[in-house]
């Protein structure tokens, strides 16, 4: 049925579809915080919801894809006819093309793979086992979801004409047909469903001559978070496809992981994009919100055995970003850009009762020096690790000092990212000096004591208490184990090792 709150009576410059997405591929919220978080959306105007259920969804026909964390079909039809008395649009998310290793990693499956070693991709050659599967699970998403819509994934395909037989399609037709025949087909598959396709935009525009044969309902979606508009490719291919397009920032994206949330990052691309998206004439705007990068490192029991997947990089969750999100609500109901430093005063001031002086210093140590380190170099030459630590050590301190009046609970997320970051930021230099050439076995007495003095029990009670109505108990305790999981690995390394002299 049609959404009645998409409606058409809108000013030019206004989005028909105001989304969020949320990723719940390995951040699983239980079903009262899941409602509670739609809820919050919903009064704050955002009128659709993208689901990425990944492994949370209970596919009758294929029950492996299921993971330990899914929920029952009874919570999921629950949980959209709740949405549905917010006017809540709730589109399911059901990658079909890449990103499926959750899927592809059950030997039932394996013949769809596209590497045998490499579980993310579909090969687009399987036809009809592809069709086969993919309408089963679209058909079980619409018994659920009453949305018009099913995002049919389509983003970051890696392995496109991988495979010795794709490679002579690729030969014979190029990549953008190998790309296109097969997203014609899972389009197809859902416009007989009587839905419409969406898929992510990129390999569109790296290869436009994809494009052709979709069918006409088709609505692609441009992911920008921060970056030239012609990235994937020309852009204005796109915009002159004659496809509805719909635009996307986010709020977690690359770098961000558990030591690290680029802040300023994420408020200058709802500044910049959601005006550019208007001048485009995009219909729907779509806040992603990812958990993980979507890649996973396997746990091999043999040579094409996988006992576990585990996913590349993790973010902190959802409940430590309303400001962000708060943000993109306000950018939906401007035409023009917001001024971000007077947004985090207003947002400091209406929601944590800090004056102006506070907020100040609150933004300050937000957006202070927000570089990663990859393999001991940081992502700004002309910053040292010590000049981060020093910085971390500010930001820790600062946030501590700021009394917030009220929604306390809420601000308290901030804290505790700046300490997680600032207990990674000692360990970073504590593994530096390992790594030096200079260290000797008679260093590591020094290192231990180091290593002790990082209090990961007190951060680990702090992360289950502030996200608890987010998470599973399992999960918050996983997602401790794994943050971690390099502090204790050391310390057993070198405990062991010196037990030995």
């Amino acid at each position: 049925m049609q959404r009645t709150a998409l409606s058409k009576d809108l000013p030019p410059q206004d989005f028909l579809v105001k989304g969020f997405h949320l990723d719940l591929r390995i951040q699983v919220m239980p079903i009262e915080g899941l409602k509670s978080f739609a809820k919050k959306l919903a009064q704050s105007g955002i009128n659709t919801l993208i689901m990425e259920w990944e492994g949370t969804y209970p596919f009758e026909k294929h029950p492996l894809i299921a993971n330990r964390f899914a929920y029952n079909k009874q919570e999921i039809a629950d949980f959209v006819r709740y949405c549905e008395t917010l006017k809540l649009d709730v589109i399911p998310l059901q990658q079909s093309f890449g990103h499926v290793e959750y899927i592809l990693r059950h030997i039932r499956y394996k013949e769809l793979r596209e590497d045998q070693k490499d579980y993310s991709q579909i090969n687009p050659l399987k036809e009809e086992l592809a069709k086969e599967l993919f309408t089963d699970l679209y058909s079980d998403l619409v018994s659920t979801h009453q949305s018009d819509y099913i995002h049919i994934g389509g983003d970051e395909t890696y392995l496109l004409g991988h495979s010795e037989a794709s490679k002579k399609k690729v030969e014979a037709v190029g990549k953008g047909r190998l790309y296109g025949d097969y997203i014609k087909l899972l389009c197809d598959i859902v416009v007989s469903l009587g839905k419409r396709p969406v898929l992510w935009a990129d390999i569109a525009m790296k290869y436009p001559e994809a494009l052709k044969g979709l069918p006409k309902q088709t609505v692609f979606v441009d992911w920008n978070y921060g970056w030239d508009v012609n990235m994937f490719g020309k852009h204005d291919n796109l915009l002159k496809s004659g496809f509805e397009i719909w635009g996307a920032p986010s709020i977690r994206s690359h770098p961000d992981n558990y030591f690290l949330t680029q802040w300023e990052k994420h408020f200058a691309n709802i500044r910049d994009f959601l005006p550019l998206a208007r001048q485009f004439g995009y219909k729907g705007m779509v806040m992603t919100s990812w958990s993980t990068s979507g890649l996973y490192s396997p746990v091999w029991e043999t040579t094409r055995d996988i006992v576990d997947l585990y996913a590349i990089r993790r973010v902190y969750p959802i409940a430590g970003f309303n400001m962000l999100i708060a943000a993109y609500v306000e950018a939906l109901k401007e035409a023009e850009p917001i001024d971000i430093e007077q947004f985090v005063f207003r947002y400091a001031d209406n929601t944590y009762g800090l004056p102006r002086s506070e907020a100040t210093i609150f933004w300050s140590a937000l957006k202070a020096i927000p570089y990663e380190i990859n393999q001991g170099t940081i992502s700004s030459s002309n910053v040292s690790l010590d000049v981060l630590l020093d910085s971390a050590e500010w930001i820790s301190a600062t946030l501590s000092q700021i009394k917030p009046k009220k929604n306390k609970e809420e601000f308290e997320h901030y804290r505790l990212m700046a300490d997680i970051r600032l207990q990674y930021l000692r360990h970073a230099a504590i593994e530096r000096d390992v790594n030096a050439l200079s260290f000797a076995s008679k260093d590591i007495p020094a290192v231990l004591k180091k290593l002790e003095r990082l209090d990961t029990a007190s951060l680990d009670k702090r992360f289950v208490q502030l996200n608890r109505k987010v998470l599973y108990p399992a999960e918050l305790q996983q997602e401790n184990e794994l943050r971690n999981s390099k502090i204790r690995i050391l310390h057993a390394r070198l405990s062991r090792n010196k037990e030995r002299k």
